[in-house]
C-alpha cells in the first residue's frame, strides 16, 4: 500500500474513532507530517481521553519532531481537560523553548490551560508576558481562570483593566464577570454590567441571562431578577433553575411553587435532577419539610432516579425533624437506589439515627459500611459523645488510630465531648495532650473548652480555672459557660460568679448565664443575690427563650410551649400531671423550685414547675403510646432539674422507656428510674 493510501486510511480512522489503528498508521507513512500527529492529539481529547493525547504528543518529542504552533494548541488543551499542572508548566516551557512566547494565540491557549487546572500564578506569567497587545479572548481567560481558583475580586480588576485598556468585553467575559459580582454581591457594577448588555443587545444570550438572574438575586434584588427572566424570549432549564433558586433562597415558596408548576408546562419535558434537586432542597431550607417529601415521592413517580445531591437534600429534613420513622424510610430509599456503598450516604444515615435518638441504628450502619473513613469516625464518635456513651467514644477514637486514619480537629473535639459527659478526666487529658505531641494537631480554643467541661462536671472547678487562666488565647464564651455549669452542678458561689461576670462581658445578651448564676445564689440560700441578677437581667431587657417541646405522634410532630393550653388534649395532659406530682410526693421526692426564677410563692412555683414544655410533651405522649415501647421527646433549650426528676419518675413507673434530646445531648431514661447522664448534664 503506497503512503497516500495510508494516509487516507489514517483519515478514516480519525473520523470513525479508531484511534488506535490510526496511531500504528502513522509508523507506516515514511514522510508521516507533523499535522497528522497534531490530528491524532485533538481527536483523542475530542474523544476524551486526554491523558493519550499528552502521551501522543511526548511520542512526538522522543521522535525529535519540532513541534509547531497547532500542535502546542492541541496539547495545551489536552493538559486543561486533563487537569495535568505539572504537564501543563512543561508545556510553558515548551511553548517558550520552541520560539512561542510572544504568540497571542499561544499565550492565550496557556492562559486557559493553566485556568482548567486551577493555577492562576501561571496563567497570570502568561498573561504578564505577552508582549503584543491582548485581546477580549486573552482578557476573558483570564477572568475565567480567577474565578474558576475562587479569586473573584483578582476576577473583577482585570475585568476593569480590561475595560480601560479599551478592549469591549464579548458574551463569555461577562460570563465570567458576572458570578464573580454575585459572589462578592456587587450590585452596582452588575448594573453597569447589564446596562452594557442592553445596550450591546446582548439581552437574548441564555449564559449572560442566568448570569444576571444569579446577581441580583445573590443581591437580594428579587424582583430585578424576575424582569431579566420575564424579558427572555426562550428559556432553558439552567434559567429556569436559576430563578427557583433565587425565590426559595429568600422564602419566596409561594411564588417558588407557582414557578416551578410553570416550568413544567412550559418546557413540555420531564424535569432533570439538578430541578428536583434545587426544588427539594430549597423547600426543605425554608422549613416546608412536607413540600420536600411529596416532591422527592413526585420526582420518583416522573421517572428522574434521584442522585446523591437528592440524598443529602433529603437527610437534613430528617435530622431536623427528629423523625425516626422518616429516617429510616430514607435508609430503605438510600438502599433500593444503591446508594448504601457510597460513604457519604452511609455516614449521613449514621448521623441521622444517631439525631433521632437511635444510638443502636446509627451504630449498626455504622457497623456495616464496607469502607470508613475519618469523617465516618468523626460522626461514630460525635454520637456516642451526645447519647453520653464516652467510654464507647474513646474506644472508636483509639480503634480509628489503630486502623491508620488520622485524626483532625473535629475527632478531637467529639471525643474530648465524650469524655465530659461521662466525666472520664484522665482519658480527656490524655487525649488533649496527645493531639499536638502524638497527632500534630494543635489544639484550638474548641479543644480547651472541652477540656474545661471535662475538668468542671468531674468537680475539679479550681483546676478548670487555673487551667481557663493559662489558655494560651482568650478563652471563649464556652469556656466560661462549662465553668459556669459545673459552679451550678457543685454549688460554687464564688466560682460561679466569677465564671459569669466574664460571661456578661462576652455575651451579655444570654439569659441562660443569667438565670445560671441565679440558680447557684437560689440553692445555696442566697435570695437577695439572686433577686439583683434577676434585676439586671430585666434592667438590660433581656428575657429567657421560651422553652419549646416537641413529640411525634402517628406520624404527626405535637408542639409544646410552657404553660401551653391550646392543646386538644390538654385537659388530659395536665390531668396527668397533677397525679405524677402528687404520687411523687407521696414517694417523698419534691419539686426543685429553684428552677422557677419569678417570685412565686411555693405553690405557685410548683405550678409552674408542672407547666414546663418537655413534661407537656412526655404526658402527651405517654397517653398516646399504642403499643409503643420507647418515647423520645426533643427540646430547644436544656432541660431543667427538676423535668429531668419528674421524668426519670415517669419512665420508672410507666415502664417506659423515654429519650430526651435537649439543647445539649440525649437523656436516655430508662424503666429503672436511671438516666443515661448520671444526673449531671
Amino acid at each position: 500500500m503506497n503512503p497516500s493510501k495510508h494516509l487516507k486510511l489514517f483519515r478514516e480512522c480519525i473520523n470513525s474513532g479508531d484511534l488506535s489503528h490510526a496511531r500504528k498508521l502513522l509508523d507506516k507513512i515514511p514522510d508521516s507530517d507533523l499535522r497528522s500527529w497534531t490530528i491524532l492529539i485533538s481527536a483523542h481529547t475530542k474523544r476524551g481521553h486526554p491523558k493519550e493525547a499528552i502521551r501522543v504528543y511526548d511520542e512526538l518529542l522522543v521522535r525529535n519532531v519540532r513541534p509547531d504552533r497547532w500542535a502546542l494548541l492541541s496539547v495545551a488543551q489536552a493538559c486543561g481537560f486533563a487537569r495535568d499542572l505539572r504537564k501543563a508548566k512543561e508545556i510553558h516551557e515548551d511553548a517558550i523553548r520552541f520560539g512561542f512566547r510572544s504568540e497571542l494565540v499561544i499565550g492565550n491557549a496557556l492562559i486557559d490551560m493553566y485556568g482548567k487546572c486551577r493555577h492562576s500564578e501561571g496563567a497570570r506569567m502568561v498573561f504578564d508576558d505577552l508582549a503584543v497587545k491582548k485581546d477580549v479572548i486573552s482578557w476573558t481567560a483570564m477572568c475565567s481562570c480567577y474565578m474558576k481558583c475562587g479569586v473573584p475580586r483578582e476576577a473583577i480588576q482585570i475585568f476593569r483593566r480590561m475595560m480601560l485598556s479599551g478592549v469591549s468585553p464579548n458574551s463569555l467575559t461577562l460570563s465570567s464577570v458576572l458570578p464573580a459580582c454575585s459572589r462578592l454581591k456587587y450590585l452596582a457594577l452588575g448594573r453597569e454590567i447589564h446596562g452594557h448588555v442592553i445596550r450591546k443587545g446582548m439581552g437574548d444570550n441564555v449564559f449572560i441571562s442566568s448570569a444576571l438572574v444569579d446577581m441580583y438575586a445573590s443581591c437580594s434584588r428579587i424582583m430585578k431578577a424576575e424582569l431579566v427572566f420575564l424579558s427572555m424570549r426562550k428559556r432553558d432549564d439552567v434559567l429556569w433553575n436559576v430563578v427557583l433558586s433565587a425565590y426559595l433562597s429568600h422564602g419566596e415558596c409561594e411564588k417558588a411553587m407557582r414557578l416551578f408548576s410553570q416550568m413544567r408546562n412550559e418546557l413540555g419535558v420531564a424535569l432533570n435532577q439538578d430541578t428536583w434537586n434545587a426544588v427539594i432542597s430549597g423547600f426543605a431550607q425554608c422549613g416546608e419539610t412536607k413540600k420536600s417529601f411529596e416532591l422527592l415521592a413526585e420526582m420518583q413517580k416522573s421517572g428522574t432516579k434521584p442522585n446523591l445531591i437528592t440524598i443529602t437534600a433529603v437527610v437534613p429534613i430528617c435530622t431536623n425533624l427528629g423523625s425516626l420513622k422518616a429516617g429510616k424510610e430514607i435508609h430503605c430509599f438510600v438502599f433500593h437506589h444503591g446508594f448504601l456503598n457510597d460513604i457519604t450516604s452511609a455516614t449521613a444515615l449514621v448521623f441521622l439515627y444517631a439525631k433521632c435518638g437511635s444510638l443502636e441504628l446509627s451504630r449498626r450502619t455504622f457497623d456495616l459500611m464496607l469502607g470508613k473513613d475519618t469523617v465516618a469516625y468523626n460522626t461514630m464518635i460525635f454520637a456516642n459523645s451526645i447519647h453520653g456513651n464516652g467510654e464507647e467514644a474513646v474506644l472508636l477514637f483509639n480503634e480509628m488510630i489503630s486502623s491508620g486514619l488520622q485524626p483532625n480537629t473535629a475527632t478531637f473535639t467529639a471525643v474530648l465531648s465524650g469524655c465530659s459527659h461521662s466525666r472520664l478526666v484522665d482519658e480527656g487529658q490524655m487525649i488533649f495532650h496527645s493531639m499536638a505531641k502524638d497527632h500534630g494537631v494543635e489544639p484550638d480554643e474548641q479543644h480547651y473548652s472541652c477540656l474545661v467541661d471535662v475538668l468542671s462536671r468531674a468537680g475539679r472547678l479550681e483546676e478548670a480555672y487555673c487551667f481557663i487562666k493559662e489558655m494560651p488565647m482568650e478563652p471563649s464564651a464556652t469556656a466560661w459557660g462549662a465553668l459556669l455549669a459545673g459552679c451550678k452542678v457543685y454549688k460554687n458561689v464564688r466560682l460561679g460568679q466569677v465564671a459569669a461576670n466574664q460571661l456578661f462581658l462576652v455575651e451579655p445578651e444570654n439569659p441562660a448565664n443569667y438565670v445560671m448564676l441565679s440558680n447557684i445564689f437560689e440553692a445555696s440560700k442566697l435570695r437577695e443575690a439572686g433577686l439583683k441578677t434577676r434585676e439586671l437581667m430585666r434592667d438590660r431587657g433581656i428575657t429567657k427563650t421560651p422553652g419549646c417541646s416537641w413529640v411525634q405522634v402517628k406520624n404527626k410532630t405535637h408542639t409544646f410551649v410552657s404553660g401551653d393550653k391550646t392543646h386538644v388534649e390538654s385537659e388530659k395532659i395536665y390531668r396527668f400531671l397533677e397525679e405524677i406530682q402528687e404520687k411523687m410526693r407521696m414517694a417523698g421526692r419534691l419539686p426543685h423550685t429553684d428552677y422557677v426564677l419569678q417570685d412565686l410563692d411555693t405553690e405557685e412555683k410548683e405550678l409552674s414547675l408542672c407547666h414546663h414544655s418537655e413534661k407537656l410533651a412526655v404526658a402527651y405522649g405517654i397517653l398516646n403510646l399504642k403499643g409503643v415501647s420507647t418515647l423520645t421527646v426533643f427540646k430547644n433549650l436544656r432541660i431543667c432539674g427538676d423535668c429531668h426528676d419528674t421524668i426519670k419518675f415517669i419512665a420508672e413507673s410507666s415502664g417506659v422507656r423515654i429519650v430526651v434530646r435537649d439543647s445539649l445531648r440525649f437523656h436516655h431514661f430508662k424503666e429503672d428510674g436511671l438516666c443515661s447522664c448520671n444526673d449531671f448534664w
